[in-house]
């Protein structure tokens, strides 16, 4: 696979990043071009397809790159499919003629395609439902639906949308997006953390748990580690939501809701290894601009190739002073903590066997 990069350099030098679709400094239009894992600028072939600079490949624009200005990824010419490969696995969208919604999708949409950078960089396996119905993975992005009478001039119930996981199915409630009802619901659940990337990959982590450990040689170690998945699962968040936390959850867990049933304990795990692979890649990528504690990182990239010749013991020391930077420059800022967790001695284990699955160290 091609070397994956966030940021990379327009045609004109200039410096461009993931969410860019225009240079600011020389006008071109550009693409994410998911087989090479790199932004570049784009050159019009003709009204519907693009060269490339990046390696002189002809791509069109997702159809929701070239009709809702929502995407900026790019789908090669090789291909007939009209969405790109993040846009096609969404199979449900939210009525985008309501007032918000728009806003609502395109926030998701950019979360979403954060997340698939991920896995693609880890080369996990990862197909669309259409291609197989069976283990193929899908979003569905939902609002609350009002029911109606003919006689009633005023919704009469609500139906609530569930974010989660079933069967490569992910559910996400629109209104995740929504900054202000996500801080009251953050609040009302006690939490440090809560941010629409973080929704989808721990979801992610459900579907990779079904695809990666479920029936496989890794379930006796999965349940040594965490715990016997087949305790009633409704049951445990029931408890876990009328009684709190296990007690002292912090000392074998990286959150509270962690602690609930072994399977979110995996999710959120998953989540947080996602966090630290995206953000070091990140931290090296600036690595020539900005300081990364204890580390003089410029020149070098964080690949996969990287990741594999790391120990988990490496891997979470070098994220630990990389968290405590970033802590320290949000407070700096007079904003909260980036990343309000601590990985205890105890959570090596489980992020040990994490490791070991995706990248076979």
């Amino acid at each position: 696979r091609n070397q994956f990069m966030k940021t990379s350099q327009c045609q004109c030098g200039n410096r461009i990043f993931f969410e860019n679709s225009l240079c600011q400094s020389c006008n071109s239009e550009l693409g994410f071009l998911p087989d090479e894992g790199v932004m570049s600028a784009l050159s019009a072939v003709d009204e519907e397809y693009w060269k490339a600079a990046h390696n002189q490949k002809t791509y069109h624009k997702c159809k929701n790159y070239r009709e809702k200005a929502s995407c900026n990824w790019m789908v090669p010419d090789t291909e007939s499919q009209l969405f790109c490969l993040s846009c096609r696995l969404s199979e449900i969208i939210p009525d985008l003629g309501k007032v918000d919604n728009y806003e609502r999708w395109v926030r998701i949409e950019r979360a979403k395609r954060r997340l698939i950078y991920n896995l693609l960089w880890l080369d996990l396996p990862l197909v669309d439902k259409q291609s197989d119905p069976a283990n193929g993975l899908s979003f569905q992005l939902m609002e609350d639906q009002e029911h109606y009478s003919e006689f009633a001039a005023t919704p009469l119930t609500k139906t609530r949308v569930m974010t989660g996981h079933k069967n490569g199915i992910i559910t996400l409630n629109i209104e995740e997006a929504d900054s202000a009802l996500q801080e009251q619901i953050k609040t009302r659940m006690q939490e440090s953390y809560r941010t629409l990337l973080g929704h989808l990959r721990h979801e992610s982590g459900h579907y990779y748990w079904d695809i990666l450990v479920r029936n496989t040689e890794l379930l006796h170690p999965f349940r040594e580690i965490f715990g016997d998945e087949t305790q009633d699962y409704s049951a445990a968040l029931q408890s876990y939501y009328t009684n709190g936390p296990k007690e002292n959850w912090q000392q074998m867990h990286i959150s509270a809701y962690a602690s609930a049933h072994p399977w979110e304990d995996w999710a959120e795990c998953w989540a947080h290894y996602l966090h630290m692979v995206d953000t070091m890649e990140t931290a090296y990528d600036f690595a020539g601009d900005v300081y990364l504690p204890g580390k003089d990182l410029k020149g070098q990239s964080f690949n996969k190739k990287l990741l594999q010749s790391m120990s988990i013991e490496q891997l979470v020391d070098e994220w630990s002073r990389l968290a405590i930077f970033i802590n320290e420059m949000s407070r700096s800022l007079g904003l909260v903590d980036a990343y309000p967790f601590y990985l205890s001695g105890a959570l090596e284990k489980k992020m040990a066997f994490l490791h070991k699955i995706i990248v076979g160290k």
